[in-house]
């Protein structure tokens, strides 16, 4: 699949889902990979252009999900597809730090100059999000010679065995796989729509109450770093009250913490801005990102400033495929398609659909008996919703997967998430046609009715 031929911008179904193709497949799959690698819907991709996947049966599905908010710039992106074929062709792997080659250089000085605040900067390139999560801890733990790193409750950062004990949700990410690594303390974060005594009281509360078992309880002498992700992911989309990061941010600057935003799923226009900290202008120390940067490809980053970066000894931080060549081309073509097709503009423009028609859904079904949708919240292309049972905000979690279920029988790829397992996550790609925008939450609204 090249992207000089794409594929028609259409849901077409012409089997059952999965078809008998993909249960194949899947059958297959069963014998030959490790039970523990889950599939949220078992259709197996043959092609994948702009907002559509093509499975091995000839189904067209409408893609809400973007492979987790990494193909932003859509499937086979043209300048993506161009930029790796060439770099594939010229030679696939050296190792930067053997013999070093342009591509990863150019990615950390566009990194350098897009990420928030105007500050010296330098980058390192890693493999995966998790990856460059940890290299983060490295790298604030060798500036401020501390050890502890505070994370927050709901947060998701990654599955290697710190970024485990990082991640607050134990099921499937933590379960059995424990001891953890020591020194991650875990405080509030500031979510609005549970928050015992109000969204309005929200930001103040959680930040206090942060704060104040980070003195307590660790001890802001002996804290590295404070890593948290400025809309939630895993989590639940959960956009902290505005004022908890602020607040946050000047704790960390007056105690000598380094403050790590973890934007790999938020980052490259899928808020609607460059990254999530420009929405309340926050300038993070270290900013990790990963998933959207690439179109596809394998690639990560620690982007900081540069003392804090550059406290971490020579040969401390690296990797054999960190920086890949024909990923660190992906991600300049990408990051050229970001530009010039406005993806922040096109991102606003799928949250200003996605939450009228979303909250026209929850309007209809308020008084539903069955299953309520408790909030509708997100930013640009990163949407939830929350579903609760009827008569408060009990999580409903068997709705969320009934909904989904029904979605994906229709051609239509959604997520769910959130740390109770009761929230629908949509993040299409930013180049999707809004008419299949539009068919996509006709699906939604279609599977609301049935459940």
């Amino acid at each position: 699949m090249s992207a000089a031929t794409p594929l028609p911008q259409e849901r077409r179904l012409v089997t059952a889902i999965p078809g008998p193709k993909s249960q194949e497949l899947q059958a297959r799959k069963l014998g030959a990979v490790a039970a523990g690698v889950g599939t949220t819907l078992p259709v197996y991709v043959s092609r994948a252009n702009g907002g559509v996947l093509e499975d091995v049966d000839g189904n067209s599905l409408i893609d809400f999900g973007s492979g987790i908010a990494v193909t932003n710039v859509g499937n086979s992106a043209e300048a993506v597809v161009a930029k790796a074929s060439e770099q594939l062709a010229a030679f696939t792997h050296t190792c930067f730090m053997v013999t070093p080659y342009e591509g990863y250089v150019a990615v950390a000085e566009q990194l350098n100059e897009l990420t928030p605040g105007d500050h010296d900067k330098r980058t390192a390139l890693f493999n995966s999000g998790a990856e460059a999560v940890e290299n983060a801890v490295k790298i604030a733990r060798a500036y401020t010679k501390r050890t502890a790193v505070v994370v927050f409750d709901h947060g998701y950062h990654g599955r290697t065995n710190l970024t485990m004990g990082m991640t607050a949700k134990n099921m499937p990410y933590k379960q059995g796989f424990g001891p953890f690594a020591p020194e991650v303390h875990r405080v509030p974060v500031a979510y609005p729509y549970r928050w015992l005594t109000g969204a309005e009281n929200c930001a103040a509360e959680a930040a206090a109450q942060a704060i104040d078992l980070i003195n307590k309880q660790i001890g802001a002498e002996n804290v590295a770093a404070i890593v948290i992700e400025p809309i939630q992911g895993e989590g639940g989309f959960i956009e902290p009250a505005k004022g908890f990061l602020p607040a946050i941010v000047e704790y960390a600057k007056a105690n000598g913490i380094v403050f790590v935003a973890d934007e790999i799923q938020t980052g490259f226009c899928r808020t609607g801005q460059w990254f999530a900290c420009d929405d309340e202008g926050i300038v993070p120390d270290l900013i990790t990102t990963a998933k959207g940067i690439a179109g596809g490809l394998p690639l990560a980053a620690v982007t900081g400033r540069a003392e804090i970066m550059d406290a971490a000894h020579a040969g401390g931080l690296g990797g054999t495929y960190g920086g890949n060549p024909v990923a660190c081309a992906a991600a300049l073509g990408s990051i050229e398609t970001m530009k010039e097709l406005d993806l922040n503009g096109k991102a606003q423009r799928i949250g200003e659909v996605m939450l009228g028609r979303l909250r026209a859904i929850q309007e209809k079904y308020a008084d539903s008996d069955r299953v309520r949708v408790g909030e509708v919240r997100g930013r640009g292309a990163m949407i939830a919703v929350e579903l609760v049972k009827p008569g408060g905000k009990e999580p409903h979690p068997e709705a969320t997967a009934a909904i989904a279920k029904a979605c994906h029988a229709e051609g239509l790829v959604v997520l769910t998430a959130g740390t109770y397992g009761n929230v629908l996550r949509f993040l299409p790609p930013l180049v999707m046609p809004e008419h299949l925008l539009n068919e996509g939450l006709d699906i939604i609204e279609g599977a609301f009715a049935t459940v």
